[in-house]
């Protein structure tokens, strides 16, 4: 890995962590079963689970659509570069892992503004010997800054798939559309978008409970009916790509998600809810689930 971002000054990353309030892509670690969190982050994901016993399933089954994304713009479009915003944590499966075990000479940015993202990236986000994976420490918020740091590695006169993967229902209108806009306008033929976003045409009654624990801890939670999710498709002239944007665990699904060993029932019965988590497959979805679009697009 490269990168100005990577340069700096570990004592001043951790100076910027806040441990008392929650963060999306801490909150999102809870849900994926990681260690890279902090109590405050712990208690907004049980909150949320409580709201929506099987809320995990909308994070485990987006995490899901990226691997499933990556694989076929890989494999079957050709797709060798990736400006993932919002990155969060780093997990299994993390976009270059998935990118270069099928074509080790893929580039793949990431982009987060956590600290704690950023400490964990430098140590655990790096490439293979053919191909290049850096970090950015920016906000989505100023596109400019990524789409310059980005071109240091990516090469924008060839095609970049633009993953911006439960990241969007963070950020107003007024803000979400036009950053969108200015991203892709940057991005030559051939680009693709990734994208997934939380909803409340799908089972409302859940997923407003959700956002309530939310909104109260002082996140923005925009939820977007699949018309609005589709503006971001539409309104910068991209195709949408076959099934267009559906429930985020019918984009070519194949039930391929890893099923976790399980313990023994006295142990599993000892655990709270969120360490249960740790142990539920994600195969037995169903409609009432999820609250999740996706979809990907191509730039004409």
């Amino acid at each position: 890995m490269s990168g100005d971002a990577l340069s700096q000054d570990p004592a001043e990353s951790r100076r910027r962590i806040d441990n008392t309030r929650a963060h999306p892509a801490r909150v999102y670690d809870v849900f994926l079963c990681g260690k890279d969190h902090y109590p405050v982050d712990r208690a907004a994901a049980a909150a949320a689970l409580a709201a929506n016993p099987r809320g995990y399933l909308d994070v485990r089954h987006n995490r899901d659509f990226l691997r499933r994304a990556v694989t076929r713009l890989v494999g079957g479009d050709g797709i060798r570069q990736f400006l993932d915003i919002g990155s969060g944590l780093p997990t299994a499966q993390n976009v270059h892992q998935i990118a270069q075990r099928i074509s080790p000479d893929s580039r793949v940015v990431y982009v987060d503004n956590d600290p704690v993202v950023l400490a964990h990236a430098r140590a655990l986000l790096t490439s293979g010997p053919e191909g290049r994976t850096d970090y950015i420490d920016a906000d989505f918020m100023n596109p400019a800054e990524i789409l310059e740091q980005a071109a240091k590695t990516l090469d924008f006169d060839r095609p970049v798939a633009l993953c911006l993967v439960a990241i969007l229902h963070f950020v107003e209108d007024e803000q979400a559309y036009p950053i969108v806009r200015e991203l892709l306008d940057a991005l030559p033929s051939g680009s693709r978008l990734v994208l997934s976003h939380l909803t409340e045409d799908l089972n409302p009654e859940n997923v407003r409970a959700v956002q309530r624990t939310y909104t109260e801890r002082g996140f923005t939670f925009v939820l977007r009916s699949r018309a609005e999710v589709e503006r971001f498709f539409t309104e910068n002239g991209l195709e949408q790509a076959d099934p267009g944007v559906v429930p985020v665990h019918h984009w070519h699904a194949d039930n391929a998600a890893p099923v976790p060993e399980q313990p023994e029932a006295a142990y599993l019965e000892s655990l709270d809810d969120i360490e249960k988590v740790r142990y539920a497959g994600i195969n037995d979805v169903t409609d009432a689930d999820i609250n999740v679009y996706a979809g990907v697009g191509v730039k004409a």
